[in-house]
């Protein structure tokens, strides 16, 4: 267990050097900026390793789960273990996050921390990694554009519509999917079952408040509409009358 403790140490250690990097050469960004840096490279790399581990060097997670964990699985898990416990001890310090995406850090750190221990169950942890850090992006690209003053237009309502679409299909249907695989094989130890029905049901509370932000955000650009419709016809009516 001392490499991966070794291992954890050295991530974290990389995580915590590249933020005080970036705070350091971006300094007038602020510190939440370059925090959100830093959360976008791991997305980034914890999608391209844990795509390359379900695509490429296996097994399938949907046919094979509760299998012995290899050497590629351990290293996706421990580089994002090392980034999950720096982004924790970042937001529960500058409280930026709610109680959901605290939850959501707590369960992955400490569904890692199982993995990792028993020794399989992997390629089910690199699949959930994967399905987790897939919006990332999308996500990180939407706080970008409105703390830059460029959310509101095109881009701004593309990276939305891409972002509810992604999480709906890789987190819900694709991970609905995953979970009804985990429960019914016989190979996965009873406690990691259990932390895939938690993980899922995470992904439900989040779905609740992308619904409700969806739902808002839709009025909203109906309201416009309509007032650009009325100004259009109150316009058009004075034209007549000149």
């Amino acid at each position: 267990m001392s490499p991966l403790l070794l291992g954890v140490g050295v991530c974290l250690a990389g995580w915590i050097a590249l933020y005080v990097l970036l705070c350091y050469t971006n300094g007038s960004c602020g510190y939440e900026w370059n925090c959100r840096l830093v959360t976008l490279l791991h997305g980034i790399l914890a999608v391209c390793i844990t795509a390359y581990i379900g695509y490429v060097d296996g097994p399938w997670p949907f046919t094979y789960p509760g299998t012995k964990n290899t050497p590629l699985q351990i290293t996706a898990m421990v580089i994002s273990l090392g980034y999950f416990i720096f982004d924790m001890v970042w937001c529960v310090y500058f409280r930026t996050e709610g109680l959901v995406m605290l939850a959501h850090h707590t369960m992955s750190i400490l569904g890692i921390l199982l993995t990792l221990w028993l020794g399989e169950s992997g390629i089910e942890g690199c699949a959930v990694l994967f399905g987790s850090e897939i919006t990332n992006p999308l996500l990180q690209t939407r706080w970008f554009l409105k703390h830059s003053g460029r959310y509101d237009s095109f881009l701004g309502d593309l990276v939305d519509v891409f972002f509810v679409m992604l999480f709906v299909f890789m987190r819900i249907f694709v991970g609905g999917t995953m979970l009804y695989c985990e429960l019914i094989s016989p190979r996965p130890k009873f406690i990691i079952k259990c932390g895939g029905v938690a993980m899922y049901a995470l992904s439900w509370v989040f779905m609740a408040d992308i619904a409700r932000f969806a739902y808002r955000k839709s009025q909203v650009k109906y309201q416009r509409w309509m007032n650009r419709h009325r100004m259009a016809d109150v316009n058009g009516q004075d034209l007549k009358r000149d």
